[in-house]
């Protein structure tokens, strides 16, 4: 695997992937989806993780959330390992806040219950749930819409709210698969800017899956590019661009030449 610019994780390793393997075998299939990830990753550091269709991306994150459990190697967060024999360890499964393409809200719930669901399934109190999910709601930009329904809302303002109530028990990492995709051009323009500023606030770690090299260069402190299945680390891009980055950083010649490169490298799997 190359790099582009190596240089050394200045903070400490938030999570530590090592000999990541994930093998699907049936009775008349058996497929190496993903083989030799090895990473660490920084505490507040942004990554995303990008390549082409089937080379293990969601894979891949399925395993760093604890929903998949590799056939090979292991996930250490904040020096734990994340699973105990056939166990999730729930020390670390609580630093973990997930976030997917649907909103996934439940229809019969308002948005404030949708988003302090979590904390409800922890038995915190009423009243604390509450301020909870008004400070999230401030935080993601749909304060006022607290008792609203989830039909009531825009899809862009429905992921709003489920990255509120992947925040709602202050994880440390925020995992997303590809939270964008179903939006349109310009509502995803925005819910870029969004995340960033919510990254920024909150301090997380983010790993973010997505197939667009332009949100990819505008979100990520780096790019790890998987290859074609069985997907492999194929080069690790630093994005060295100051920030927070406005819309308009992607008409400058660093931003395009990082877009100009990851497009030729991914041209080339083809």
């Amino acid at each position: 695997m190359a790099e582009d610019t190596p240089q050394p994780v200045e903070k400490p390793a938030k999570i530590r992937l090592t000999d990541i393997a994930q093998r699907y075998k049936t009775r008349d299939i058996d497929v190496l989806a993903l083989t030799d990830v090895n990473l660490e990753i920084a505490q507040g550091e942004f990554l995303v993780l990008l390549g082409p269709s089937g080379c293990g991306k969601t894979t891949l994150l399925r395993i760093i959330a604890g929903l998949l459990r590799s056939t090979g190697g292991s996930v250490e967060v904040s020096g734990q390992q994340l699973w105990n024999g056939r166990e999730r360890n729930d020390a670390v499964m609580q630093e973990l806040g997930v976030v997917f393409q649907d909103a996934n809200l439940f229809p019969w719930m308002t948005i404030e219950d949708n988003i302090a669901l979590p904390l409800k399934l922890r038995g915190v109190p009423k009243a604390e749930r509450r301020r909870r999910a008004g400070e999230l709601c401030e935080l993601v930009g749909i304060k006022g819409f607290e008792k609203r329904w989830p039909r009531e809302l825009s899809g862009g303002m429905r992921q709003r709210a489920a990255i509120a109530r992947a925040l709602s028990c202050k994880p440390q990492i925020l995992l997303m698969d590809e939270p964008f995709g179903a939006l349109d051009a310009m509502t995803r323009d925005q819910m870029n800017l969004e995340l960033q500023r919510i990254w920024i606030e909150s301090g997380c770690t983010v790993i973010l899956v997505t197939h667009s090299i332009r949100e990819a260069v505008f979100l990520a402190d780096r790019v790890l590019l998987l290859s074609p299945r069985p997907g492999r680390m194929d080069t690790l891009t630093s994005i060295d661009i100051e920030r927070p980055r406005s819309i308009y950083v992607q008409s400058t010649p660093e931003f395009q030449k990082h877009e100009l490169e990851l497009r030729q490298r991914l041209d080339s799997f083809a």
